[in-house]
């Protein structure tokens, strides 16, 4: 055999044992738990509104191992929820919307606090959900606008993490298929839409056992992104640049906060343009959760921001509550923790149940409506 069919031949043989093991790897993780993905639809200014490929269930787990997996469903209007959405004026609306924590993909929905909030207020309230994971504060505006548009909503209840706010603005994050606050020629801070238009790609990935295996659990692409950020120019309003601190930045850059607080200004200019009394709207703000990380996030970004907030939402009005109060007091009690060992950033079940207690008690759902709450909260004291 000349040397030149041999190389041939070694290469075909090397090519169809790399597609056989291919084959045979996607053939294998179809029968284990890979994380499906929620199948976010195709966002442009003729269709806004980001939401999920609708009545279909999903698998969420992580990491090699399969952790955290859970089984959940998208409804009729394309969220994670197991209620279907109907528009009607009763019972009454309350629309909760944020981000992953609210779109709760690794937990149970009975478990996630508008889950417990809807069990408690069934047939006196409906408790409708809008999240999804890597929405800021720009996108809950329109989400906000959404529910109350859309599904009559009466009541808001929006729940603020630490990315909401430098996230809000387009110079430090632009993710397709959000809106974002961008500066405008009379120098204010208004909407822009970067859109979101799912290729061929994104379709074989989320046909393929593997792709979402290496995308989705192992998160291939935002690791080989980190590795890459090793090798960029530092820059101090750089993103890839800074320390964190549990996914904010611990370095609070002025033009940053500056930006930030720019955007915290806008969303609630912007929110009391909806159409609600500032009674009906209440905020969850997330803390440090724990003793030890009080002192450790003391003066940075997000502790800077959430305080900014607070201060900037309670003077308009809205009810806005502080979680740190009520995750210090619930741990120093049971010393049981609130988000997952290997995920800090997510809160587990009895996260949401700090997060249903904190709304249970709170002054919307207390009359701020003049909503008829009695029989909730009765047996909300019942259990």
């Amino acid at each position: 055999m000349s040397k030149g069919r041999e190389v041939l031949l070694n290469l075909t043989l090397l090519v169809a044992a790399t597609i056989f093991c291919l084959m045979l790897a996607e053939a294998i993780l179809r029968f284990f738990p890979v994380m499906s993905g929620l199948h976010a639809l195709p966002v442009s200014r003729d269709s806004p509104v980001l939401h999920f490929s609708p009545n279909r269930d999903f698998v969420y787990s992580r990491d090699w191992y399969f952790d955290m997996t859970n089984v959940g469903h998208v409804n009729n209007d394309g969220w994670v929820n197991n209620q279907d959405y109907r528009v009607s004026e009763y019972p009454p609306l309350v629309a909760v919307i944020g981000d992953s924590q609210v779109e709760a993909a690794m937990v149970p929905y009975p478990q996630t606090f508008h889950g417990l909030l809807a069990t408690l207020f069934e047939g006196k309230l409906r408790i409708y959900s809008f999240g999804a994971s890597g929405a800021p504060l720009s996108q809950y505006l329109v989400w906000a606008r959404y529910a109350v548009s859309k599904f009559k909503a009466r009541a808001l209840v929006i729940n603020v993490v630490r990315d909401d706010f430098d996230d809000s603005r387009i110079e430090y994050k632009s993710a397709p298929g959000f809106w974002y606050y961008a500066p405008g020629p009379d120098g204010e801070l208004h909407l822009q839409l970067v859109e979101f238009h799912p290729g061929a790609m994104t379709a074989l990935v989320r046909h393929s056992a593997l792709l979402r295996y290496l995308a989705l659990n192992l998160a291939a692409v935002y690791k080989f992104d980190a590795i890459m950020n090793w090798f960029r120019p530092h820059d101090d309003n750089n993103v890839g640049s800074l320390r964190y601190a549990r996914s904010t930045l611990a370095n609070p850059a002025p033009p940053r906060v500056a930006a930030s607080k720019g955007a915290v200004d806008a969303f609630l200019r912007d929110l009391d343009q909806i159409g609600l009394p500032a009674q009906c709207i209440a905020f969850t703000v997330d803390g440090s959760r724990y003793p030890d990380r009080v002192e450790r996030d003391a003066g940075t970004f997000f502790d800077i921001m959430r305080r900014y907030f607070l201060e900037r939402a309670s003077a308009r009005g809205y009810e806005a509550i502080d979680l740190d109060s009520l995750f210090l007091a619930r741990y120093q009690e049971t010393a049981k923790r609130f988000d997952f060992s290997n995920d800090s950033s997510h809160f587990n079940a009895n996260g949401h149940r700090v997060l249903a207690d904190a709304l249970r008690s709170s002054r919307l759902f207390n009359s701020g409506c003049h909503f008829d709450f009695s029989g909730a909260v009765t047996l909300m004291n019942s259990n």
